[in-house]
């Protein structure tokens, strides 16, 4: 870790001795101004630099990295967070460590687009689904400081849609490796009073692998309505996916074959049809001049179909809830406080070969009630105390007559989170924050359930405490940030789904768990001339992780002191942005991620890899009217062989080799136009 400070340190020399002398150099409009940055995450709109916590914030710069099909590189710019993508259908993320044990998505963090939660109540998130040329911009909060927003050890993703006041429209085509093809257009109309963004997406390809097609249609529209003593706003996400199933493979196929798809998979040629709709109404009223309100509602109705070797599963989930928020302002206090209501209906139903062999009901109710406040007792100080107090309950009704009834309910007791948070900028250069939060996580319905389909009533939530300590620095005119964090999560009860068989998973709580890490991000302004070879920037993020459990014993084994699997203990990215000229842009992406294990007994091991990414667009202006974009790139330019996602203690069936592999795309290429008019 030494050598990633030392060439830190390097940067920041030469970069006091760049700017020393206004002769070198000459202050553009490229110059982030990281103090500058709001943010809305805590639940309180402020600045960046005086957050009393760790919080990342991904603009359209960090988003449009690579071809802008995946979150992988956009997340993997920020430390702390490691995304498995095994197909563009499946993938997971990890924060902090948090949620690698999860099979095949995402159920540690709470997500959120425009304030409408698009989590599930039983902490499933999928933010991914939504295409990345419909955000603005993307808030990150890592680990359980998220308990302000309900079920979410691993932390907070918040998405964005535009929301610009001038008007524009947009368009844009893509094309690449293995027939992948994406054609998108968006516009935002103001009026007076009115803005209305809205975002259409196509994007087909046939993958890299067997059975490893993906087809998804998106469409996204918000916007608000402004009167004098009130506002009213709304989102609607509209989506279907048809995506082909390669399913993870062995080591004999992953070092000889990799684009092969799992052999039982492709004989069926195995799919998932997705169809969702998120859709929310908020009612913003400005009570007095420093009281405000917002009242929202909001449904979700997801429909989804996947066809399996061992059984089909048709299942569905509808939604609807209500969030509440009233909120104070004055010189030196903030405060917030609220209420979100979630109430779940998820069916499903499994057949094989044309044969119902399962159906059931699950409906889940969850309560988060909030409070947070500020305190400012001068300008340079900042002070946090909040809390949430959860309740979840739900009730499972067998709908199939066949076997015996399995119906049940279960009422989780009242989880109470509270949160501690200090920000001190003894200068407008210098912010130093640290932390103390407890969190948790509900179990998915998979873990909530015994083999057998009955309820477990000994299931425990996931509950753990983070600590964490940081530093910001905003140097040399915003020539300079760097954001250091160092952090601590201890978990108890920590929900494992454990895989019996193929098709047959459990959840169990696995004792103690132990999340250390160091994450640093820096952006640096490495040249700013007005002539060649113009401006060059740097941004990087490194992540440290030593993730082990403390105590756990699983069979008869203990685990104790072993490394957590599907985590790597180092990531870093590093992307360069180079204008040699106004109009033409280079930017290259190297990423490094370490090995990581595959199974709890730490006896199967991924090996760490190396790619590199390139980017180039040049823009043309079309006078008053807009400017076209040409743009072009390669990724895995090494063509290095690697896992893109590990199953997670796969197992041997039938003799076979244990399906841990997800291979990685190799080297691709794309190409595109992209339309702006004003």
């Amino acid at each position: 870790m030494k050598y990633p400070i030392t060439c830190i340190l390097i940067i920041l020399l030469l970069n006091s001795t760049l700017y020393a002398s206004d002769t070198l150099t000459e202050h553009q409009d490229s110059t982030i101004q990281l103090n500058e940055i709001v943010v809305d995450a805590y639940r309180i709109n402020t600045r960046l630099q005086k957050i009393p916590g760790n919080i990342a914030v991904l603009t359209a710069n960090e988003t449009s990295l690579s071809d802008g099909n995946n979150f992988t590189p956009a997340l993997h710019s920020t430390p702390g967070i490691y995304m498995h993508s095994g197909t563009y259908g499946t993938s997971r993320i990890v924060i902090r460590g948090v949620g690698s044990r999860t099979p095949y998505n995402t159920n540690r963090i709470k997500s959120y687009l425009n304030d409408i939660p698009i989590t599930t109540s039983d902490g499933i998130s999928t933010p991914e689904d939504i295409d990345l040329l419909s955000i603005q911009r993307i808030e990150i909060v890592k680990g359980p400081a998220s308990a302000l927003y309900g079920s979410g050890m691993g932390g907070n993703i918040n998405l964005y849609t535009p929301s610009e006041k001038e008007k524009s429209a947009n368009g844009s085509i893509q094309y690449g490796s293995f027939n992948t093809m994406k054609v998108g257009a968006s516009g935002i109309v103001n009026s007076r009073n009115f803005n209305l963004f809205g975002s259409l997406n196509h994007l087909t390809s046939d993958g890299y692998r067997e059975n490893n097609h993906f087809i998804r249609t998106s469409a996204i529209s918000s916007g608000r309505w402004t009167l004098p003593h009130y506002s009213l706003e709304y989102t609607l996400l509209l989506m279907n996916v048809n995506a082909g199933l390669p399913s993870s493979i062995g080591k004999t196929l992953y070092n000889t074959h990799p684009q092969a798809a799992a052999v039982q998979w492709n004989l069926i040629k195995g799919y998932k049809k997705l169809s969702k709709a998120i859709g929310g109404i908020t009612l913003a009223k400005k009570i007095t001049p420093n009281v405000s309100n917002r009242f929202t509602v909001f449904t979700r109705w997801i429909d989804s179909y996947e066809k399996r070797p061992f059984n089909n599963l048709d299942d569905g989930t509808f939604s609807i809830g209500w969030r509440e928020k009233l909120s104070f302002h004055s010189e030196k206090w903030d405060f917030a406080a609220g209420a979100e209501f979630v109430n779940d209906t998820y069916n499903w139903q499994l057949d094989k070969n044309n044969a119902l062999i399962n159906k059931n009901s699950e409906n889940r109710n969850q309560l988060n009630i909030f409070g947070i406040a500020y305190f400012r007792p001068s300008e340079k100080w900042n002070i946090s105390a909040g809390s949430a107090l959860n309740k979840v309950n739900y009730s499972l009704t067998d709908q199939f007559a066949e076997n015996s009834d399995q119906s049940g309910t279960r009422n989780f007791p009242f989880i109470f989170s509270p949160r501690l948070g200090v920000n001190y900028t003894p200068t407008p250069q210098i912010a130093l924050y640290s932390s103390v939060g407890s969190g948790f996580s509900m179990p998915s319905p998979e873990e909530t359930l015994l083999p057998e389909g009955k309820i477990n009533q000994a299931i425990q939530p996931e509950q753990g405490i983070q600590a964490e300590v940081g530093m910001r620095l905003n140097l040399y005119d915003s020539n300079t940030q760097l954001d250091l964090a160092v952090y601590q999560i201890d978990l108890t009860n920590l929900l494992v789904t454990k895989r019996l068989t193929e098709d047959i998973f459990t959840g169990i709580n696995a004792g103690k768990t132990r999340h250390r890490g160091f994450e640093l991000m820096l952006k640096q302004n490495l040249l700013q001339l007005q002539s060649f070879p113009g401006n060059l920037n740097l941004t990087t993020s490194y992540t440290y992780s030593d993730n082990r459990f403390i105590d756990f014993t699983d069979g008869g084994i203990s685990y104790n002191d072993n490394s957590l699997p599907g985590i790597p203990s180092h990531l870093v990215q590093t992307t360069f942005s180079w204008n040699p000229a106004k109009s033409l842009h280079v930017q290259t992406t190297f990423q490094y991620v370490g090995s990581q294990y595959m199974d709890d007994a730490n006896t199967e091991k991924s090996d760490g890899y190396f790619t590199i990414q390139l980017k180039t667009a040049y823009r043309f202006s079309l006078k008053k009217i807009g400017n076209i974009e040409i743009y072009g790139g390669v990724n895995n330019l090494t063509d290095a062989r690697y896992a893109s996602m590990i199953s997670v203690n796969a197992l041997s069936v039938g003799g076979n080799e244990p399906r841990y592999y997800y291979p990685g795309l190799p080297r691709h290429f794309f190409a595109g136009l992209r339309f702006n008019f004003n």
